[in-house]
């Protein structure tokens, strides 16, 4: 796991990028504290900071071909290295590490970007070719590990695992766009290749990217989503049970290949649990675990994790997160964003908890509930697709009357309602509506009048509409809200908080359920055999009934979450006065400042709970431009 950085341009000279890489390189020092590199050819410099985990004498970065052609910087690991390593010293290279950076750089100097379909791990890259001078860079299927690039105003292109190196580097402007803080504002995230500054895109996963040394800049996708069926699916349920455990035991030991103590979260939940079952099956010694767990028992599920840990004979750790503490870490925690975010700062304490406790790798349930139907949208969505045409039926002014009814309604739920009745036509419309943070109408009263206008053009629905259905043809109900949870929230969510708040604290946190051999086996398969609607997970409860205890199988979901409704109305509410101050919202001029202080008004008049997470939102964005600095 590392940061990695370059600089490609024939305007800038040599001491101009080095300095520029390795500013950014020091930016993202946390991401790898053990080793730093630079490199430079031609017009490109590139630069890394590198987390030691296989062979950590060696794996020194940027990694050189012996012939001088081909230099690569690294981010992530990749699990099959060790099969991929036989074959191609089969092919003639010969190996100087046993470390998987030089297998990547060996197969791509071997077979180019057809070298991407063999690899299987969570991976950000770059390769310069000294004798094309061409970079080539690409990203995993599912979007792991990020990417990062800006193309320079005077040709040329700047590439980081993280936005905040690239502002360090003094060649790119911190401007916040406003199109992105209205993006953000419905979604949770600023969806990829967008991101929340002006001038820088985040390559989107499974994409990859060339740059020649005049600063010509292509992308486009290197995989795609698994054809909807295939002739080799499971024939019945039981056997359909017993490829997913294997799939899965397969998947857990690939994502322990280390030279360095692996852990893993155990939250107690039905996917974490299964994790570290299948790791302690595996043989995993002096398995570590770690929770964390809260004064208030109705977000804690200390019970569970501690039922688990004990059944599998962990050495289990529990962090205890307060509002008192989240309120003095602000700082820190605001610091570690590279982009505004609703979410993340449970992964950040369980990170930092793994770190203190002794590993350096970590296992993470994540990707559990985007498989096995874990959310409440695989159930709801079906239903009211069904009931859209019956809808439409209905006379416009009917329509009108009952959508005016619901928005006038106070809660969360009617308006969500509101919105699916006013924008969505058919299933993937629902879907690419589900994940929406603000309702449309609450949206554009918060924004200014011309991100107003730029936010009415752009419409309500997911900017990957369109990419996305036409991925998906003849794909089934589960397998189309299967594919916006995993293309959504799960990638500019999920993923990309876990991955800035786990290398916050040079932790390298790995999610065996994000594992493209097992998504690809599992995509074709029966959608009856993967979702049973009254008992959410079945297919994972079976596949590891003889590991996961009975009362965590059979015990309703929990989300992992934490009591942010409760602190944000006493430890956390000065930080929330101050940020929903006249003062502070001065620097945010895309945003109504009236309207967004009557939303922070109304939540600690009313005291509605359930919109704590809106309101959070709105702060975190405000907060995040009244930034010093990256």
């Amino acid at each position: 796991m590392c940061g990695i950085a370059g600089l490609i341009s024939l305007r800038h000279d040599l001491p101009t990028r080095e300095d520029a890489v390795n500013r950014m390189v020091q930016r993202q020092q946390h991401r790898g504290p053990d080793d730093r590199g630079l490199h430079s050819d031609g017009p490109a410099t590139l630069g890394m900071c590198r987390l030691a985990i296989i062979d950590p004498a060696n794996g020194h970065q940027p990694m050189t071909s012996p012939d001088g052609r081909f230099t690569l910087v690294f981010n992530g690991a990749i699990y099959n290295y060790r099969a991929l390593r036989t074959e191609l010293a089969l092919g003639g290279w010969d190996f100087r590490t046993h470390c998987d950076t030089e297998v990547l750089l060996a197969a791509y100097a071997l077979h180019g970007a057809a070298c991407l379909p063999r690899l299987r791990g969570m991976f950000a890259f770059a390769v310069w070719d000294a004798r094309e001078q061409v970079l080539f860079a690409a990203r995993d299927p599912l979007g792991i590990k990020p990417l990062y690039y800006a193309r320079l105003p005077d040709a040329g292109l700047l590439f980081a695992s993280e936005l905040n190196a690239l502002l360090a580097s003094g060649t790119v402007a911190r401007e916040i766009d406003p199109t992105s803080a209205g993006e953000y504002l419905a979604w949770f995230s600023v969806p990829a290749p967008r991101t929340i500054y002006r001038g820088i895109a985040s390559l989107p996963p499974g994409h990859q990217l060339t740059v020649d040394a005049a600063g010509r800049v292509q992308t486009g996708p290197w995989w795609h989503l698994p054809a909807p069926t295939r002739p080799d699916i499971a024939a019945n349920y039981h056997d359909f049970v017993g490829g997913l455990r294997a799939q899965m035991d397969d998947s857990v030991r690939a994502h322990r290949v280390a030279d360095v103590p692996v852990g893993a979260f155990l939250s107690g939940g039905m996917d974490s649990t299964a994790i570290v079952g299948l790791m302690a099956r595996s043989g995993a010694a002096k398995l570590k675990t770690f929770s964390l767990i809260f004064g208030e028992a109705a977000f804690s599920e200390q019970a569970s994790a501690r039922l688990a840990a004990q059944a599998f004979g962990t050495e289990h750790h529990e962090e205890l997160i307060t509002g008192a503490r989240v309120a003095a870490d602000l700082p820190r925690l605001l610091a570690a964003f590279d982009q505004p975010t609703g979410d993340g700062i449970n992964t950040y304490y369980a990170s930092q908890a793994a770190r203190r406790g002794g590993v350096t790798v970590a296992l993470s349930g994540l990707g559990g509930d985007e498989l096995f139907g874990g959310y409440p949208s695989f159930r709801d969505l079906p239903r009211l697709h069904r009931l859209l045409p019956l809808w439409r039926r209905l006379p416009d002014g009917m329509r009108r009357a009952i959508v005016e009814q619901l928005r006038a309604r106070p809660t969360v739920r009617a308006r969500k309602l509101a919105d699916f009745l006013t924008h969505a036509r058919d299933l993937h419309e629902l879907a690419s509506l589900q994940r929406r943070v603000l309702p449309e109408t609450v949206r554009l009263s918060l924004l200014a009048p011309e991100a107003r206008a730029q936010a009415g053009r752009l419409g309500p629905n997911h900017p990957q509409l369109e990419d996305f259905a036409f991925e998906l043809p003849g794909a089934d109900p589960f397998q189309i809200i299967s594919a916006w949870e995993l293309r959504t929230y799960m990638a500019d969510v999920l993923l990309r908080d876990s991955d800035v708040f786990s290398m916050a604290n040079s932790l390298e946190l790995r999610v065996p359920f994000v594992d493209r051999p097992l998504l690809e086996w599992l995509w074709p398969q029966r959608s009856w055999f993967k979702y049973d609607p009254r008992r959410p997970k079945r297919a994972l409860a079976d596949a590891t009934a003889d590991l996961v205890p009975a009362a965590i199988r059979n015990r309703r979901k929990q989300g992992f979450a934490l009591p942010f409704a409760h602190w944000m109305l006493a430890e956390l509410r000065p930080f929330l006065d101050e940020t929903f101050s006249t003062a502070s919202l001065g620097a945010c001029p895309w945003l109504q400042a009236a309207e967004v202080q009557q939303v922070w008004t109304d939540y600690k008049t009313r005291r509605d709970t359930r919109a704590w997470s809106r309101v959070w939102t709105l702060a975190v964005l405000i907060a995040f431009a009244n930034r010093k600095s990256a």
